[in-house]
């Protein structure tokens, strides 16, 4: 970590000194930075930066005479810190010893720092010399006061002068701003009032004022609870401070208090000197001493009575609560007995209405089939995924090993550089792409024996009817003895079960033979005459003993399982569902290996005996350069036409038509160069990796390196381009049409060294455009080429690359909002393009960091698209190119503001400001001290006021998190057509390239880039 050496300065003190204010307590303290220290401040600053994210945070209780690094709640930087009081478990209250304010912050943002940072702090505690707060003062004075102070120290070159020192630290100073005392100014105003003396002379005066500044501060004098209000506007580094109480601020007040507590003291002391009127004053002191004894004796004796008079109503409130009791308990034996004589009357009958009711819940329990709570479904899974499972094919293994040797014999022709050892790694790469072509014949063979499908869709079934059964399964380690256990404590179960039901059933059919014999009994008509003894019996045993079992067989049914029983049935379903996972991991793997084979092999059929070449593509730069060089004559040939005494316009209709059928043709070509370089591509990423190596004439490299957009065929030269000079005053710039599409040529100068990475950002970009296309949300890039001055010897001036994209004049936010502003359904419709644009490219980590009116288009007022951004400059060049305005709203996000990089939260943050001006209009809102626009204030849907809240704040949203805001589930997002349908009237100005403009106005020596979209 950084060392800080040379902080440690000596604590005396200069008797002047030049200081700057950095907080203010009251109208007479303040905190103060000597102007010699400013370097150990930034030290420190550095070094704080360096070591606080990486340091322990403080546990236990706090040391309060140790300095500590607390994270300040307003900007998140590091600054050194002492713990004045602990809040709570959580939460302690720091004071900041380099600049005095204080705040609360959880203990996780205090940490330890080393012992070489451990020096003295940076500011002091100063308190203005012979002043103190009025005793009086009320709670407006005091804020008036602290302002007033603040306004004559705060961020001011100060001069003191020393005069004492506190114990508490505080020094006693007299302060000076430009000639002008600062006491003097404060004493004026009323904030704060001077120490009054009984000495006349001058010399005496300042003695004894000096005597009681420096007295201990041991008086306890009352202090208003607003005296520790915080002004934020006064303190430095500025943040949240809390409402807690600063304990060593309550100190400093309590001494201001005691010197005027003293100062009273000693005018009470002078004024005692009138003697004549002692005697007095003490004959009044003895009498009403007898009176207050008097006094008391009467309270005293009224005490006692009262007393008396508690313990008797206290004896008779216990002998009405044991009445009150005796008759309650007689009231409830007496509802008892009612209960039970009721109760006697309709045994029989509910006795034999409860017997029915339970034998009814009995039926329907028996009727359902419960065998699956006893793990029956569970037993069936366990047979399925042990004895049905299938077995890892032989030749998968083998498959696979061959595999990676092919893989990894491609890997190597790739990074080959020698001709020779090029030519022996294709031998070798031949030799085991035979092999892999046996292994892949071999596995499609056996895997068309095996049913794959079959067993995979079993046991989806199997696994998603167990998941609505026993709910979401756990990892589990593969134990065998979990099934064991499993089937023993199921035999276990069933077996008690099926004894349970068993004496069920016997219970009823004793009092079923019993009913069938008392009927007997009643049977008038009866010849044979029963005894009534040899049919009942005893009843009684049994109607409970059917009670009994009926409920002991209910409360097996329905009783819930108990945590050994939970714990084998989970144990057991978690190891059904790995295995299921792992056999079906096994078919998907095998699935995969098999499709893989199948278009292998399909492919290597072609491609074994065959070796690709670059004939085509060839046979095509031979066109086109024969096509370049008829287009070329003819375009001399109009130049010198035009010039000609024989000039005729029908010759030149002629010439024209020839020219533009020439452009057409060779246009033409080098789409089919594209598809060819295609194809090319196909072979080298998938079968000959070898191609650029052997054919490196072709720039098959340059190709793929470019994402497919770089050209060598096609020159700005043999385009019919017009100039927009007055659109971009910094960087070529002009505009052609190409199949009846316009389009912006866009060039950038580069070097051998910004080359690669200009064509790295542009292919990235083209990538990121190329997953979605036209529902990309993105600016499409067309074609990449190079200036033909660029291939000769340059002295004067760098080469140039062109980037070709669409043009859509008029179509910009800015352009749109000037001319004809967009409704707020279109405002929402276009933004839902440009969140899903910014969504691309963040999906793909690209930063744009350049969003502005200028760069963000509205086609058709329907679709929002995200232009491209300067590919010469990074994304912390773009972001600090100042044109990140729309309208007067600056969408320079905080961090970007304190230096932070850019970064997608960054992107949004400008989203946030695009939507605000957008749905805002014309009006006004409010900018806050950290930039920000003040949205709540302003008029607008409570549903976009609600997403702004989220994309202007600290924590922001994400693009796709924006897509799916309430603003966006209810819109469409058209995709944009290559070709703009509308083409509004151009411009005086064009908006693509307003920004050089901005950037010129601005006096930025760095361009924002050559494009129609900054």
């Amino acid at each position: 970590s950084l060392r800080i050496t040379g902080l440690c300065l000596s604590s005396c003190f200069p008797q002047v000194e030049d200081v700057v204010g950095c907080h203010v307590e009251d109208a007479v303290t303040f905190w103060a930075q000597s102007v010699s220290r400013c370097n150990d401040l930034l030290k420190l600053s550095c070094a704080l930066a360096d070591v606080c994210p990486r340091a322990n945070a403080i546990f236990g209780k706090p040391d309060f005479n140790k300095i500590y690094g607390g994270c300040f709640s307003e900007d998140g930087c590091w600054y050194r810190c002492t713990v004045q009081q602990v809040i709570n478990d959580e939460k302690c209250q720091v004071l900041y010893i380099d600049y005095g304010n204080s705040e609360v912050l959880n203990r996780s943002e205090i940490v330890e720092i080393p012992t070489d940072l451990q020096c003295p702090s940076v500011a002091k505690k100063y308190k203005l010399w012979g002043l103190q707060i009025p005793t009086d003062q009320n709670l407006n004075m005091f804020d008036q006061g602290k302002k007033f102070l603040g306004s004559l120290v705060f961020e001011k070159e100060i001069k003191i002068r020393y005069k004492a020192k506190h114990e508490d630290g505080t020094i006693i100073v007299q302060a000076e701003y430009e000639k002008t005392d600062i006491g003097e100014e404060v004493a004026k105003t009323g904030f704060a009032e001077k120490f009054k003396s009984s000495v006349s002379t001058k010399n005496g005066e300042e003695k004894k004022a000096d005597i009681i500044q420096n007295q201990p501060w041991n008086l306890k004098v009352p202090v208003p609870l607003w005296i520790n209000r915080n002004d934020r506007s006064l303190s430095r580094p500025r943040g949240r401070f809390e409402q807690a109480v600063a304990n060593s601020r309550n100190e400093n007040f309590s001494g201001n208090r005691m010197f005027l507590t003293k100062e009273k003291m000693l005018s009470s002391g002078s004024a005692s000197d009138n003697g004549l009127e002692k005697p007095r004053k003490d004959q009044v002191l003895v009498e009403d001493n007898e009176k207050l004894k008097a006094e008391k004796e009467v309270l005293r004796r009224e005490n006692e009575s009262l007393v008396q008079m508690q313990k008797e109503l206290e004896l008779q409130v216990e002998q009405l609560k044991h009445e009150l009791q005796v008759n309650a308990q007689k009231k409830a034996s007496r509802e008892t007995a009612e209960r039970f004589e009721e109760t006697l009357s309709k045994y029989i009958g509910t006795k034999m209405r409860s017997l029915v009711a339970n034998v009814k819940v009995l039926k329907e329990i028996r009727h359902t089939n419960k065998n699956a709570r006893f793990g029956e479904d569970l037993s069936q899974a366990i047979e399925v995924v042990t004895e049905g499972c299938l077995a890892v094919p032989c030749s998968l293994e083998k498959l696979q090993k061959t595999w990676v040797e092919y893989d990894l014999a491609q890997e190597m022709i790739q990074k080959c550089k020698n001709v020779d050892e090029r030519d022996e790694m294709i031998m070798k790469r031949n030799e085991v792409q035979a092999n892999l072509y046996s292994a892949v014949e071999e596995l499609i063979l056996e895997v068309d024996e095996l049913p794959l499908s079959e067993r995979s869709k079993t046991l989806q079934a199997l696994s998603v009817s167990l998941e609505v059964a026993y709910g979401q399964a756990h990892e589990a380690e593969g134990a065998e003895q979990v099934f064991e256990q499993f089937f023993k404590w199921q035999r276990a179960k069933t077996e008690e079960f099926i004894r349970v039901r068993n004496d069920t059933d016997a219970a009823l059919q004793t009092l079923t033979d019993w009913f069938s014999g008392i009927v007997k009994c009643f049977d008038l008509m009866a010849e044979e005459s029963l005894n009534i003894e040899e049919v009942v019996g005893n009843v009684d045993e049994v109607l409970k003993k059917v009670e009994l079992d009926i409920c002991k067989e209910l409360e097996t049914d329905l009783a819930e399982h108990d945590e050994a029983d939970e714990k084998i049935i989970t144990s057991a379903y978690n190891e059904v569902i790995r295995k299921i996972r792992q056999e079906q991991h096994l078919i998907s793997v095998t699935q995969n290996k098999y499709s893989d084979s199948v278009e292998f092999k399909k492919h290597a059929v072609e491609w074994l005996n065959k070796k690709p070449n670059t004939d085509n593509l060839i046979s095509i730069k031979k066109t086109l350069k024969n096509l370049k060089a008829q287009l070329r004559w003819k375009l001399v040939e109009k130049s010198n036409f035009e010039e000609s005494d024989d000039y005729s316009e029908l010759e030149m209709s002629r010439i024209k038509d020839k020219i533009a059928e020439l452009r057409n043709s060779v246009l033409q070509e080098i789409y089919k160069e594209q598809e060819e370089y295609e194809k090319l591509t196909y072979l080298v990423q998938k079968w000959f990796p070898e191609l650029p190596l052997l054919y490196p004439e072709a720039g098959i490299l340059k190709y793929m390196n470019s994402g497919g957009l770089l050209t060598l065929s096609l020159e700005r030269d043999l385009l019919d381009v017009e100039p927009m000079k007055e659109l971009s005053t910094k960087r070529p710039l002009v505009c052609t049409e190409i199949q009846d599409q316009k389009v912006l040529l866009k060039g950038y100068s580069v070097d051998t060294n910004s080359e690669t990475k200009v064509i790295e950002r542009v292919a990235r970009y083209h990538r990121a455009w190329g997953q979605q296309k036209e529902n990309s949300g993105l600016l499409q890039l067309m074609f990449l080429l190079f200036c033909k001055a660029r291939f000769k010897l340059m002295i004067l001036s760098d080469p140039l690359v062109y980037l070709m994209v669409p043009y859509y004049p008029g179509a910009s936010l800015e352009a749109l909002q000037s001319d004809a502003p967009l409704t707020l359904e279109e405002a929402l419709r276009v933004m839902k393009g440009v969140a899903r644009g910014l969504s691309t490219l963040h999906g793909a980590d690209i930063v744009h960091g350049s969003l502005h009116g200028n760069n963000v288009f509205a086609v058709n007022r329907q679709q929002g698209i995200v232009g491209d951004f300067d590919f010469t400059k990074t994304e912390e060049r773009r972001a600090a190119a100042g044109a990140l305005v729309a309208g007067a709203l600056s969408l320079v996000s905080p961090e970007l503001r304190k230096g932070q990089p850019p970064s997608a939260a960054s992107d949004m943050y400008a989203y946030g400001g695009l939507l605000l001006w957008l749905c805002a209009q014309n009006k006004e809102f409010v900018i806050k001290e950290d930039g920000t626009p003040e949205v709540d204030d302003v008029d607008m849907d409570d549903k976009v006021k609600s997403l702004l809240l989220n994309l202007l704040c600290c924590d922001r949203l994400t693009a796709e998190q924006v897509l799916k805001d309430d603003c966006f589930l209810s819109m469409d997002v058209t995709p944009v057509s290559p070709q703009p349908s509308e083409e509004p009237e151009p411009r005086e100005e064009h908006e693509s390239e307003k920004v050089d403009k901005q950037e010129e106005s601005a006096n930025n020596s760095e361009e924002d880039g050559a494009n129609p979209t900054e």
